[in-house]
């Protein structure tokens, strides 16, 4: 009996060392440059477990799930499109931190492919000796330049983990709040809950390994000329990691008429416009 006690309190720490701490942050934002009263407002996860933590949209997940259960069910034929466009987001990418190698992977769709980049600029914090109280947390104040803004963090000792929304990190604690000096842009964390495992992401189209440099420049060539991206090999000339026969155009439908891509380029400079101040300038 005794064995079996040690057993099953064995297992009862491996599961709970296993478990994943999910906070939910609001990120609060002003994409669109030329309408600054325009605030888009939506949830985050940033999910930490001992190896590694993710941040991405909330909405992607709620994506996900209504696409699996779409082609379960029959494919595209079944797809509801209203219910989709209410799950839009403007948080496409995901950010992995590796807490072993401190490696930070930033991913995000452009067309049809995923592409990713090696975060290689660290984020340098000064850290001041002011201290309030955000919610349940005593927190202490950084700030930092980044991307070409301002930022204002305040961050909390009261739990046990250095990270924090989107690619901040790198202080003694947990970012609870960030804010560029603009108020264009913030994070603020809401809640947090432990979750079994990280979630399965889909991930239709090739993985596109590039520096953040040709990311930036096949960004613009998108917003340029969205079609190109849309046929194999629009991107060119980067490390193809690999697919999964998923749908491909990201989600676009009805071939390569002169009206789809009438349509399609329309689209995609209406979202560039709607995304002309994004988080990071520079």
């Amino acid at each position: 009996m005794k064995k079996l006690g040690i057993i099953a309190f064995m297992l009862f720490m491996q599961t709970a060392f296993a478990q994943v701490n999910r906070f939910v942050y609001q990120v609060t934002m002003k994409p669109d440059a030329s309408n600054k009263s325009d605030v888009k407002t939506e949830n985050a996860y940033l999910d930490i477990s001992q190896d590694k933590s993710v941040f991405y949209s909330e909405n992607r997940i709620k994506r996900d799930s209504i696409m699996q259960a779409t082609f379960r069910s029959g494919g595209a034929r079944g797809f509801n499109r209203e219910q989709m466009e209410g799950l839009r987001s403007n948080i496409n990418y995901s950010i992995e931190k590796d807490k072993k190698t401190q490696k930070m992977t930033f991913k995000d769709r452009i067309g049809r492919d995923v592409y990713t980049y090696e975060e290689d600029r660290p984020v340098t914090w000064k850290i001041f000796s002011e201290t309030t109280k955000i919610g349940d947390y005593k927190v202490q104040k950084a700030e930092a330049d980044f991307g070409g803004r301002k930022w204002t963090a305040w961050f909390t000792t009261d739990l046990p983990y250095q990270d924090g929304p989107y690619k901040f990190e790198g202080l003694p604690g947990l970012i609870v709040k960030v804010e560029d000096d603009k108020g264009e842009y913030s994070f603020d964390l809401m809640k947090n809950y432990k979750i079994a495992d990280f979630p399965a992401m889909n991930q239709f189209g090739n993985t596109i390994k590039v520096k953040r440099a040709d990311y930036i420049k096949q960004q613009k060539k998108f917003q340029e000329d969205p079609m190109s991206f849309m046929t194999q090999g629009g991107g060119g000339g980067q490390i193809r990691i690999g697919g999964d026969g998923g749908p491909r155009g990201g989600g676009f439908g009805g071939g390569n008429s002169g009206d789809f891509r009438k349509r399609m380029e329309e689209r995609v400079k209406d979202e560039a416009k709607k995304n002309s101040n994004p988080i990071e300038l520079k």
